[in-house]
Order: C-alpha cells, then sequence, then structure tokens
C-alpha cells in the first residue's frame, strides 16, 4: 500500500465516524434500536445480505471455492433453500412477530409461555451469536495484520472503535446505512477483483480450464452422513431450517424485519434477499475460483500465501501448507494498482464493521429488552437511551474479547462460525413455531425442549463426528419439538392465551406473487446448477 491506500482507508474511517453523528438524534427506544420504524425495503434488504454475507463474501467463501482442500463451486448449495425459507418466513414467522410490536423478539416467547423461556432463548442467542461474531473479527484482523503489517491488536481497534463509535451514536438507523454503503462497496470490490482476475488469467498462456473437481455443484448422492459434505438433501432440508432460523428467528436480522414500515415492505425486503443473494454469490465464487486458478499457475502467488501463512499462522492448524483464507487478500496487495488497493482494503474492513454492527446492535437490544426493561416495571426514557448505549460499548467489547478466544482453524473462517451457530438455530426455531402454531404446549415442555435440543445436538456433534454440521439445524428443531410436546403431556399446566395461537395462514398469502416468484426462482436456481459444470468446463 501507498499514501493513496492509505488515504482511501483514512477517508472511510473519518465518513463511517460521520455517520453515527448524522444519525445522533434517538429519543426513545423504537428510535434507536428499530430505526423509528419507518425504514424502506431497500436499505434494509442491503443491510440484511451485508450482514449475512459480507463476514464471508470478501475472504473465506472464494478462498473455499478456489483453493481450500475439498473446495469448489459446492458452495453455491448453499443458496438453494434461500428462496423457501424467505416463504416460511413471510407465511409464518414474520406476521405474528411484527403485530406484536416488539423490540426484542424473545418478549414474543415470553407472552406465550413464561418469562423463563424468554431468558433462556435471549441467553442462547447472546453466547451464540457473540462467539460467531468473535471467530470474525478475529479471522479479519489476522487477515488485515498479514498483508499490511499492522499489528494484529491495532488492526483489531480499527475494526472495533469506528463500528462502537457510529453503532453507539446512530443506533439502528447508522446501522443499517452503514450496512447499505457497506454492502455497495463489497459489491463494488468483487467485480473489480473478478475483472482483473479473468485478464490475469486469460493473459497466462497456461492456461488450460479449471480443474474439474471443483466445478461440480450438485451431488444428490451425498446425505453428509459419512463425512461427505455440501450434498443436496442435507444443503437444501439442513439449510431450509438454518435460513428459516436465521432470517426469522435471530434478533440480528429480525430486528431489521422490526424496523420496517409496514409488513408490506418486509415482503419486498424478503423478496429481494430470496433473489439477489444468489447472483451475489455466484459472482464472489466464480471470483474464487478464478484467482484460485491463477494461484496454481503462478508460482510467485503460490509462493506469497505460503511464506505469509508460515509468518502469520501457527503450521498444527494448516492443512496443504497454506493459509486459504489469505488468497484474496494476498491477490489484492500484489495484483491491484494503488487506490484500487485501497478501495479493496475498505471492503475487507466493511466485511468486518458491518457484521459487528448488527451484532452489537442485537446484543444491546435484547439485554435491554430482555433483562432490564421486562414485567411492569419500565425504565424511563433517559435511562432507557443511557442503558442502551452502555450496552452497546459492553457487547463491543464483549465480541472483541470472543475474537481473542480463537486462534488459526483448520477450515475456513465461515465453516466454524457455521458450525457454532448450528447447534443454536434448531431448538430456537422451533420455540417461535410452536408459539405460533401448537396450542397445547406449555412453558415447561418449551424449556426443557430448548436445553434439551441444544444439549442433545451437541452431543450428536462430539459423538458422531461424520454427521455434516448443516443437519443440527434439522435435528435440533426435531429434537425442540419433540422433548416440548412429550414433557407438556407429562407435566400438564395451563397453557396461556395468546393471539398468536389464532394465527392462520390465509389461501391468499400462500398464492401470493412473492411466494409464486420465489419458488420459481429456486426452480431455476436448481436447474442453472445442474448444467454450471459443463459452461465452465467449455471456458
Amino acid at each position: 500500500m501507498n499514501w493513496l491506500d492509505y488515504l482511501v482507508v483514512i477517508v472511510y474511517s473519518v465518513g463511517f465516524l460521520g455517520l453515527g453523528y448524522f444519525f445522533k438524534e434517538n429519543k426513545n427506544a423504537k428510535d434507536y434500536f428499530l430505526g423509528g420504524q419507518d425504514m424502506g425495503w431497500f436499505p434494509l434488504s442491503l443491510s440484511t445480505m451485508a450482514t449475512q454475507l459480507s463476514a464471508i463474501s470478501f475472504i473465506s467463501a472464494p478462498a473455499f471455492v478456489g483453493l481450500a482442500q475439498n473446495g469448489g463451486m459446492k458452495w453455491l448449495t448453499f443458496e438453494f433453500a434461500v428462496p423457501l425459507a424467505m416463504i416460511g418466513i413471510m407465511l409464518i414467522i414474520i406476521p405474528p412477530l411484527y403485530r406484536a410490536n416488539i423490540i426484542s423478539i424473545y418478549e414474543f416467547v415470553e407472552r406465550r409461555f413464561s418469562t423463563s423461556t424468554r431468558i433462556i432463548l435471549s441467553v442462547v442467542f447472546q453466547i451464540s451469536r457473540s462467539l460467531a461474531t468473535g471467530v470474525m473479527v478475529y479471522t479479519i484482523a489476522m487477515i488485515l495484520q498479514a498483508v499490511l503489517n499492522i499489528n494484529f491488536h491495532w488492526t483489531i481497534l480499527i475494526i472495533s472503535v469506528i463500528t462502537l463509535i457510529y453503532s453507539y451514536q446512530g443506533g439502528m438507523k447508522a446501522v443499517v446505512w452503514g450496512d447499505a454503503i457497506q454492502m455497495i462497496i463489497l459489491f463494488t470490490g468483487l467485480i473489480i477483483c473478478l475483472i482483473y482476475g479473468w485478464n490475469l488469467l486469460q493473459d497466462n498462456g497456461n492456461f488450460t480450464g479449471f480443474d474439474p473437481q471443483r466445478l461440480n455443484v450438485i451431488e444428490f448422492s451425498n446425505y453428509g452422513f459419512d463425512g461427505g459434505e455440501f450434498g443436496f438433501w442435507p444443503m437444501v432440508l439442513g439449510g431450509l431450517f438454518l435460513y428459516i432460523s436465521y432470517y426469522g428467528t435471530d434478533q440480528t436480522q429480525a430486528q431489521r424485519l422490526m424496523s420496517a414500515k409496514n409488513e408490506g415492505t418486509i415482503k419486498k425486503l424478503l423478496l429481494a434477499n430470496g433473489l439477489l443473494r444468489f447472483p451475489i454469490v455466484l459472482v464472489y465464487s466464480l471470483m474464487g475460483l478464478i484467482i484460485g486458478a491463477l494461484v496454481l499457475l503462478t508460482p510467485d502467488f503460490l509462493t506469497e500465501i505460503t511464506d505469509m501463512t508460515r509468518l502469520h499462522y501457527p503450521e498444527q492448524f494448516l492443512t496443504n501448507g497454506i493459509k486459504a483464507d489469505l488468497m484474496i487478500p494476498v491477490f489484492i496487495t500484489k495484483y491491484l494498482p494503488h487506490g484500487l488497493i485501497g478501495i479493496l482494503i475498505v471492503g475487507i474492513l466493511s466485511a468486518a464493521m458491518s457484521s459487528l454492527s448488527s451484532t452489537i446492535n442485537s446484543l444491546g437490544a435484547v439485554s435491554i429488552e430482555d433483562f432490564f426493561n421486562r414485567g411492569s416495571k419500565k425504565l424511563s426514557e433517559a435511562n432507557y437511551m443511557k442503558y442502551s448505549k452502555l450496552s452497546v460499548i459492553f457487547w463491543g467489547i464483549v465480541c472483541i474479547a470472543a475474537a481473542y478466544l480463537f486462534g488459526g482453524t483448520q477450515g475456513t473462517v465461515i465453516e466454524l462460525i457455521n458450525i457454532i451457530s448450528s447447534q443454536f438455530y434448531g431448538p430456537i426455531l422451533a420455540t417461535f413455531v410452536l408459539a405460533i402454531l401448537v396450542k397445547r404446549v406449555n412453558h415447561i415442555g418449551m424449556n426443557v425442549g430448548i436445553v434439551g435440543g441444544v444439549v442433545i445436538n451437541l452431543l450428536i456433534k462430539f459423538n458422531f463426528e461424520n454427521i455434516f454440521w448443516i443437519w443440527f439445524n434439522l435435528t435440533g428443531f426435531v429434537i425442540t419439538i419433540v422433548l416440548a410436546l412429550l414433557f407438556s403431556e407429562i407435566y400438564k399446566s395451563k397453557t396461556k392465551e395468546s393471539f398468536t395461537i389464532n394465527f392462520i395462514i390465509k389461501r391468499e398469502d400462500v398464492l401470493s406473487k412473492e411466494v409464486l416468484i420465489l419458488l420459481i426462482f429456486f426452480i431455476v436456481i436448481l436447474i442453472f446448477s445442474l448444467y454450471l459444470p459443463t459452461i465452465l468446463g467449455y471456458i
């Protein structure tokens, strides 16, 4: 990097500090945590995608596709279940949650079950989300240290302090608009890397085509029970429960849905997310495929990654002597012109900051709502705002502390994040589904179901290591449902009557244009993925 690149990074950093100041007028809880509930679908959809994609799309996913052992274009299978999940959220989860007029979505289960149910679910969310965010922050900081020769502790501070300041000042509006800007920067960076990588690959006279083993997308015979990964059925079924839970019952994402103007805005948001995720993931997967091929054809490129790996990562955590996550950062700093390097480094910073800002805002919301503003005694507006901002700082520190708990990992960072989260997503989703649709379940059965679902999921994970982690989203859901129903029958108690019990899915909602478009799109991406290896094989 030279002075021009550093100037780009400084301008970006100052701009985001100013973003918090611009949105600093937050008078109450809905202003601070829900953006006043007057936000449109466009910034919310960009923010939703940025939170989910940004931590992985620049670094870890392209590394998996292009360089990681047993990687390839099968990464696209992660997207198969997204359109179906958007339908499930649109029909079942969002209508009762949005109409409940709440900030913490876990208040919803308290109204249906009990205070203990709310606390259990809130604690599960806070533990899993802070740990997963710690993994992301650590990895981005280590990568920036490796390619920029900046001390690891300084990279942590750059990421965290800027994020904390604008999140602290501006609340949800600053987070959403910050995510939207970061998503645009991120996608611009993806296109730049894709174009430059392709031009360099074409200029390399030794390129005769992509590795056929990395081109296959769909594997119908792989069920994910014998050590295999990314098979069709686990990615569709396990992925369906993963994404319904993440987008519908994880406070990080659900808080965006709660910030929308109305239910119509939410439908547009979910439709946009269901349609746009696959093309975006396709872009960064192709980028990873292209740059991975360039690594294998360019000895200097591979040597650079190898040298940085040996310098910054313990050897015992590596496979094939390299850290695949270094592929994109090395490409940026060694093959792009100055100025663009600064933009792409900003993209990496955006990847970390958008996820961190969303997390600490959501963790702040649930900690205040679920522990300090619950029951008959409510905080005054002045105290609410004071404690809310303090909670954002607290969770920022917790996420940074969690980052230091994770060293280099054998897999890519997104795999570790998903393994952690998948132990919890099934039980959380089961709680909301039962709260909305099943009257006979009481709080005793539900509490046993949540705890039992997580514990049994963990036992299965540690005793059957050959099961692909994405199945745990489904197993956790099923185990929780069974335990909740069983113990509700054994320990019968009066269930709370609630508006959610009378929730009905209407025929016109099932046959709405949004649902039909998403179903058609699901079929289209399956057909496209079947023929993609053939298309890429001709290149």
